[in-house]
């Protein structure tokens, strides 16, 4: 059967049909999707995990009793989970086990453009990397083969576009397949002695592997007409690009297997094409290996090594006009991030903001607090670093920040790695204030379940952490709980809890708005004749809110009637709508 698929729900689907039965992942666009599509087979299991460590070790699990798993991650999650990466490298598997990454060039939502190759090279693990939708389903089958085939787990690498843009796929059926555990101390149980033993036995693999990458049907040649006299090497979605600029006047290798690279496809294809240009995304993997078995070819002295490519940029390189390129010829405007209209998190920055404290950021849909007007943000560096940089921000103080100084995280956040910074603050009895912006979500990323919601990733009753227990638990005395709705509320706690003399916990309370089950009041008006124009309530950067011919105005299209700025007001001039 054909349909239309974006690259994720393909992915999913090629998981599915290749007979993984374990999915363990933690949501970060754009690798999401995968995780949410998977789950929608019921006869798999499925599960959003606290991070990206626990969801790898959790998929190593799976495979090591014999099922085929996977996990899921975007590039900067790969970092969290590189530490059961690199020895199960040297472990390998018993059923095949894929890892799923996903990268962010141009850094539409992630605050990095680390290239996940280097992971592949350093941890001498193959990676696959498709460049439209059929091939992610395919490559989830190879990707299988090759774990198991060569004893190794497998990196699937998508990027933006690839992830989200459609194409069409042709399904097939489900292939069930299990493994027996058998007990083997000595390849899995990576005591000094035994890995010793195991890495000569990953140096052998990565040869064999390299042998496979010169054959494989992942890496393809495609012979031009002859009416261009030069070669390119490309991959992923450059090579969808590259295709869409030049047709079928250029040849082409595409490499659908990133690492290891091959040589003799390589040096046989440079060979006949002559002038060679690599075009990749991010950092030269593929042009520094060219390089590295002796070829010239041109790569990034010509092409960026920041953002994403397109059909213009390549075509710009060449000189093509665009009757050969394919290009955006509109400006289309620029929409700021911010915040939504009755967000739960802007009563807290606005209060942050007034009381002019730093306040140390963390990774989620929060992190837009930094936006003007608020302003609200010093720092944002990695999940859960705010928690940690608190502490640090605090000890290197000499006590002139304490009482100055907080530290904001989410729900999800929090317990992804943002609990063990709290337990090295009330370990060594930091006197450093959290705030836990507890929206009841995982916001940022599509509205997941997390730990803290009660619900598993079905939306079936869970496991429930209880926030305010375990910040108890860990050794933190002073919890409070707040409704960021409530400006004055906030504002004392947040004093009061700065001018104590030891850790502290505020827990900023409210569910997203975007919830379904958030239902919205209705919308408040401004009445022209109360309004002073003092722009008091511009200062709290609502987007309902904006100001003409001297007085605010409400967009009841986007207010969703919770009232903060009728208690901001000093005039009450916000009134609620009469029926």
């Amino acid at each position: 059967m054909k349909e239309l698929m974006i690259g994720n729900k393909a992915l999913a689907r090629g998981l599915y049909e290749a007979g993984c039965s374990v999915i363990s992942s933690y949501p970060g666009t754009p690798s999401t999707e995968i995780t949410e599509e998977f789950a929608k087979y019921d006869d798999v299991y499925c599960e959003w995990a606290p991070n990206e460590k626990v969801a790898t070790e959790t998929a190593f699990g799976a495979s090591l009793g014999g099922s085929r798993s996977a996990c899921c991650m975007k590039h900067v999650g790969l970092n969290v989970a590189a530490d059961p990466l690199f020895t199960m490298s040297y472990t390998g598997v018993n059923g095949g086990m894929v890892i799923c990454v996903a990268d962010d060039p141009g850094m539409h939502s992630s605050q990095n453009e680390q290239d996940s190759r280097h992971y592949a090279v350093a941890a001498k693990v193959p990676m696959l990397e498709p460049s439209d939708s059929q091939e992610a389903l395919d490559f989830a089958k190879t990707a299988y083969e090759i774990s198991e085939e060569f004893d190794t787990p497998v990196f699937i690498k998508m990027c933006t576009r690839v992830a989200h843009s459609q194409s069409i796929v042709e399904t097939g059926e489900r292939k069930e397949t299990k493994k027996e555990y058998v007990k083997n101390p000595g390849k899995y149980i990576m005591a000094p002695a035994n890995a010793i033993a195991r890495h000569p036995f990953v140096e052998e693999r990565t040869r064999k592997l390299t042998e496979y990458a010169e054959t494989t049907p992942l890496n393809r040649i495609e012979e031009g007409d002859g009416s261009r006299d030069f070669g390119i090497i490309t991959s992923s979605t450059c090579y969808q690009y590259v295709k869409e600029v030049f047709g079928d006047s250029v040849s082409v290798l595409k490499l659908g297997m990133v690492n290891p690279l091959p040589v003799k496809l390589i040096k046989d294809f440079a060979e006949k094409a002559g002038t060679v240009y690599v075009i990749e995304e991010l950092d030269p993997v593929i042009e520094t290996h060219c390089k590295n078995i002796g070829l010239k070819v041109i790569g990034k002295e010509k092409f960026s090594l920041l953002g994403e490519f397109s059909q213009k940029t390549i075509a710009q390189v060449f000189g093509l006009d665009n009757k050969e390129s394919v290009s955006i010829s509109s400006q289309i405007p620029v929409r700021p991030p911010m915040m939504c209209a009755g967000c739960p998190h802007r009563g807290m920055y606005y209060v942050l903001a007034k009381n002019k404290l730093t306040v140390l950021g963390d990774i989620g849909c929060y992190t837009l607090g930094a936006m003007p007007p608020l302003n609200a943000l010093d720092m944002t560096l990695c999940m859960g670093a705010s928690v940690s940089g608190l502490h640090g921000f605090n000890k290197s103080g000499g006590g002139e920040t304490e009482g100055k100084t907080v530290c904001v995280i989410g729900d999800s956040t929090f317990i992804h790695s943002g609990v063990t910074g709290l337990i090295n603050v009330a370990y060594n009895q930091s006197n450093s204030t959290m705030i836990i912006l507890d929206n009841s979500i995982t916001g940022m990323t599509g509205h997941q379940q997390n730990p803290t919601t009660g619900l598993n990733i079905k939306g079936d009753p869970a496991g429930k952490v209880d926030l305010e227990s375990l910040c108890h638990s860990v050794g933190i005395n002073s919890v409070r709980v707040v409704d960021p709705y409530n400006l004055e509320e906030c504002d004392r706690v947040v004093k009061e809890e700065l001018a104590k003399n030891e850790p502290s916990v505020i827990i900023s309370r409210r569910p997203c708005v975007l919830l379904k089950y958030v239902k919205p009041k209705k919308p408040l008006s401004v009445n022209p004749d109360k309004c002073r124009g003092c722009k008091k309530c511009m200062k709290f950067g609502c987007p309902a809110i904006s100001f003409r011919d001297g007085h605010a105005v409400v967009d009841n299209t986007l207010c969703i009637g919770c009232g903060v700025c009728a208690g901001l007001c000093p005039f009450g001039a916000f009134e609620s709508e009469v029926e």
